[in-house]
């Protein structure tokens, strides 16, 4: 198990306790526990395998060392099974709602017997909500305005959690002496930001071998359905996830056809129509012979196409590409070479300076920025002037400690809701790299957003956007910007774009990533790390740069660390 798997384990089980209203220091003991195992750079798997002390690390005790270690080895926690029979699956979905936390997830289920997103609505819209202790009229607005939001993201996950299941399926089934290929399809191989449900695909000389294997993993709930080549399971996670079993023959065309998009695939069976052909999940077909099929290679060839990644398969630049000169080799994550948006323990993050800079070099990164918080940001502890000051001092001092990686002196700073900024320019002009970006106010009207990204935009200390519509993956809706205006003003006075890697922003999204690349705007993909483990996440933000159908050159973070100086000196 990863550390993120395992600290999910305890914050559902904090989150399920609060409902419950259970003993406030044990919720508070289970949330330390997951802050705890979320940021070390450790392999909690590995050392429960080792049999290491885990009560080194700070407030883990004996007793919830000892159920890290059962969660580790059963994949399971029989408290937490307890209480998923006590709360209502529809209870914890109303957690998902922006601003509703487990308190008053508790009051809705305990006060008003509300049991699933359906019900709180109701009570919501008959005014029910705000006659209780605590709320009022505006929180009972905000939900309604916001559940619809919600419930549609009950029905997906995110590409982290969609890959980490779909990847453990395809490892555990390539283990199978019978199986000799195997691979994701669907939404989750072209990257999408969320997935509704999962597809694999194998060939394999018994088909049962492969759907017991399968029916067999621990992350399966329930077979729904199997068949002689097909079977459908649901996941611990609600997901559902489709297996199919296929001919050598057929495993290029069935992994064009399943990897999709509908879109692409509607363009790609007529262009064969246009050539005598036809396409389906069997094969590439002229009348009744099959001349394609067995690698996706092949597929693409019978239609005089170059394969396409899977990531550009939406119909939306794939095609166009192609008639202007074909697919330009994609941005990967080997090309990125510096990382300029993480925080440390000057404000929210869990790792010092040096710690930060470490962690960087071991993933084989040159240069970073440190861009904590500025003192807007209040809940993490931003830096005002004098502080900041300080901080960038300290930064000066672990520079001369470490070799090998450059370290910028950085800075996040708020654009304010009054559209200035959140620290005066002599301060601004001081730093090496600027990340100006919306924390708040997300709802103002388009005038006052378009206000505030015009003040940063044309500030001449300001290097990039961070995640410039704030928006929060199928849980918050972002900024309302008009982004022809944004983006032609971020060109026109050399400002960056950040695609911010964290799977639950991906933001820029790709439409608009790409739109920036077509004005030349440099974009950077960073992580916007919390913590040393934060790096890991620099893969779905390489992924949403794919889908933008950016290159090496389009992302400013590949240069070297004196070629990225040069870009930025201005």
């Amino acid at each position: 198990m990863r550390n993120d798997q395992i600290a999910a384990v305890f914050e559902e089980l904090a989150d399920l306790l609060e409902i419950q209203q259970a003993n406030p220091f044990r919720v508070r003991a289970y949330r330390n526990a997951t802050r705890t195992i979320s940021s070390t750079a450790d392999s909690i798997a590995a050392l429960v395998e080792e049999k290491s002390d885990l009560t080194k690390f700070s407030g883990i005790g004996k007793d919830l060392a000892n159920q890290i270690v059962g969660v580790v080895t059963t994949g399971k926690h029989e408290k937490l099974t307890e209480l998923r029979t006590q709360v209502p699956d529809g209870v914890l979905d109303m957690l998902r709602i922006p601003g509703v936390g487990p308190k008053k997830v508790a009051v809705f289920f305990h006060k008003l017997n509300l049991t699933s997103l359906d019900e709180l609505k109701q009570a919501a819209q008959e005014g029910q909500l705000a006659s209780l202790k605590g709320f009022g009229k505006k929180t009972e607005a905000a939900i309604l305005e916001n559940i619809d939001l919600a419930a549609e993201a009950g029905k997906r996950i995110s590409i982290a959690d969609a890959r980490l299941a779909a990847d453990a399926v395809v490892e555990d089934l390539l283990a199978v002496e019978e199986v000799t290929q195997a691979a994701v399809a669907g939404s989750c191989r072209r990257r999408r930001e969320s997935c509704g449900d999962l597809d694999v695909l194998a060939t394999s000389a018994s088909a049962d071998a492969a759907m017991d294997c399968l029916a067999a993993n621990s992350l399966v709930e329930k077979v729904l359905m199997r068949g002689e080549t097909k079977m459908r399971v649901r996941l611990n996670s609600g997901v559902e996830m489709d297996l199919r079993v296929v001919p050598d023959e057929s495993y290029g065309a069935a992994m064009q056809y399943f990897t999709g998009s509908k879109e692409h695939n509607v363009v790609i069976r007529g262009m064969a129509k246009d050539l005598g052909l036809k396409v389906n999940e069997y094969g590439v077909f002229k009348g009744e012979e099959q001349v394609a099929g067995a690698t996706e290679e092949d597929v693409y060839a019978a239609l005089d196409l170059p394969w396409v990644p899977p990531e550009l398969r939406e119909n939306r630049l794939e095609f166009d590409l192609i008639e202007s000169g074909g697919i330009p080799e994609l941005v990967e994550q080997k090309d990125i070479r510096g990382d300029l948006h993480m925080h440390t323990t000057a404000t929210d993050g869990t790792a010092s300076i040096l710690e930060m800079a470490e962690a960087a070099k071991k993933r084989g990164l040159k240069y970073i920025a440190i861009t904590d918080h500025s003192k807007r940001v209040s809940m993490a502890n931003g830096l005002d002037a004098d502080r900041l000051r300080a901080h960038w001092e300290e930064i000066r001092k672990v520079r001369e400690q470490i070799k090998g990686i450059e370290i910028f002196c950085g800075i996040e700073c708020d654009i304010l809701e009054d559209a200035t900024m959140d620290l005066p320019d002599d301060i601004l002009a001081e730093a090496d790299w600027v990340v100006a970006v919306l924390h708040y106010g997300l709802q103002q009207p388009r005038d006052q957003i378009m206000k505030r990204l015009m003040t940063a935009v044309r500030n001449p200390h300001v290097n990039i956007i961070g995640h410039p519509t704030g928006r929060i993956v199928g849980k918050r809706e972002g900024a309302d910007i008009d982004m022809k205006e944004f983006l032609k003003a971020a060109a026109d006075h050399g400002v960056m774009m950040e695609i911010n890697a964290h799977y639950k922003r991906l933001d820029l999204d790709a439409v608009h990533a790409a739109a920036a690349k077509d004005l030349g705007i440099p974009i950077v993909i960073s992580t916007d790390a919390h913590s040393v483990n934060g790096f890991d996440v620099l893969t779905y933000g390489v992924d949403q740069a794919r889908r933008a159908g950016l290159t090496k050159a389009d992302v400013a973070n590949t240069k070297t660390a004196a070629q990225f100086r040069k870009l930025i000196s201005r």
